[in-house]
């Protein structure tokens, strides 16, 4: 059974059991389940029902999967429910003994120098959300992305966000929570959340669905090969009929509009091909934790030329990693980072790349819109679509 249907067989068993279903685990990997009519109603299951979460199935029993339409059938369970949550996790902590060594063996400035300040015990708030992707082609493909943010610097949390959501699932079965700190870092306006996540989802949906794009893409190219083999061989035989110059005016004419018939049916199949591979996907936000957690704060005296700029990034104990600096511009999981002249942001190289039009290197953090030399508009950041909350 894979790490991913054990965490959702975990879930579905504490969904339920808060939902008042009785559930006993079975093998091979499932829940035996005696539910009330309301919840059998709302699952669209009998009141006595079996389901299974791996690849082998227990005797009678449906099965469940990122998949299937099980999570619509949770997420109607829960409503709203569940949407968004706080959890206050109790992780000792120890101290940082080398800090520059960490910092040295996480931080990879291209172009600048750096030098560790300091280090303090702190206190410090992680955002992590999870959208639905569901991606449509000639197949259909369902899963859940985690997206994370420290709100203190902005880093991305995608190294650690596993383990903070284990531990948080953890703290949240505790009877009675840790108090809440009094010093923490402030939150994000929803218009800065909003424009950050806007930036950074796009490159984390794109790598999730890598696999099922490469497997589209391999159906494609062998349909095209099958298609285009196939009007070939008509094009190879009517071309042949006219070489052999034996047939009459007439039936050459003939012959050359059965070639351009063959040509429009095969550039109408391909269109067709294209229609039937195209591909939509749709992102939705589902719920929303923060965690709150201490940490080792160390600062980092970062210097570009002339220009000197002060950086926090975070020690966190239980996955004992740094926070990798943001790219300013795009927030990407990638850790090589540029430090501009002007505002010395920090940004990945991508962002700091020429201009297509006049060739002018220059920051997207401190120019998002356009070229500050040419004024050539950059590409429109994805349209993602957020609800209120």
């Amino acid at each position: 059974m894979s790490e991913s249907s054990s965490s959702f067989r975990n879930f579905a068993a504490r969904l339920l059991d808060y939902e008042g279903v009785l559930v006993e685990h079975i093998e091979p990997e499932g829940l035996e389940l005696l539910a009330p009519a309301p919840v059998a109603k709302v699952l669209h299951i009998s009141e006595l029902a079996r389901l299974g979460f791996a690849a082998e199935l227990p005797a009678n029993a449906e099965r469940v999967g990122l998949e299937s339409d099980w999570l619509e059938r949770f997420g109607h369970l829960l409503g709203a429910r569940g949407q968004t949550a706080r959890v206050v996790l109790p992780i000792a902590l120890p101290p940082l003994t080398n800090a520059e060594r960490v910092v040295e063996h996480t931080v990879n400035l291209q172009n600048a120098v750096y030098r560790v300040v300091g280090v303090t015990p702190a206190w410090t708030r992680y955002l992590i959300m999870l959208f639905r992707v569901t991606a449509f082609s000639d197949e259909k493909r369902d899963g859940v992305i985690k997206l994370g943010f420290n709100l203190v610097n902005g880093s991305t949390l995608d190294a650690i966000v596993d383990e903070l959501l284990s531990s948080a699932i953890e703290t949240a079965g505790m009877k009675k929570s840790p108090p809440m700190p009094a010093s923490l870092p402030p939150g994000w306006s929803p218009v800065q959340l909003k424009s950050r996540v806007a930036r950074a989802l796009p490159e984390r949906v794109e790598s999730h669905l890598a696999p099922f794009l490469k497997g589209m893409q391999r159906r494609l190219d062998r349909d095209l090969r099958r298609v285009h083999g196939y009007f070939d061989d008509l094009r190879a035989e009517s071309l042949l009929r006219l070489q052999k110059q034996l047939a009459a005016e007439k039936e050459t004419a003939r012959e050359r509009l059965r070639l351009e018939a063959i040509a429009r049916e095969y550039k109408a199949k391909v269109a067709d091909l294209q229609q039937k591979y195209a591909l939509r996907v749709d992102v939705a936000w589902s719920q929303t934790l923060e965690v709150v957690t201490p940490v080792q704060r160390v600062e980092v005296l970062i210097k570009r030329r002339k220009g000197e700029r002060r950086i926090r990034l975070d020690w966190n104990p239980l996955a004992r990693k740094l926070d990798v600096p943001p790219c300013e511009y795009s927030y990407t999981q990638s850790p090589v980072r540029l430090v501009c002249d002007d505002k010395l942001h920090l940004i990945r190289p991508a962002a700091h790349a020429p201009c297509a039009s006049c060739d002018k290197a220059y920051c997207r953090a401190c120019h998002p819109l356009q070229c500050p030399k040419c004024h050539r508009k950059e590409g429109a950041t994805p349209a993602i679509q957020f609800g209120e909350d």
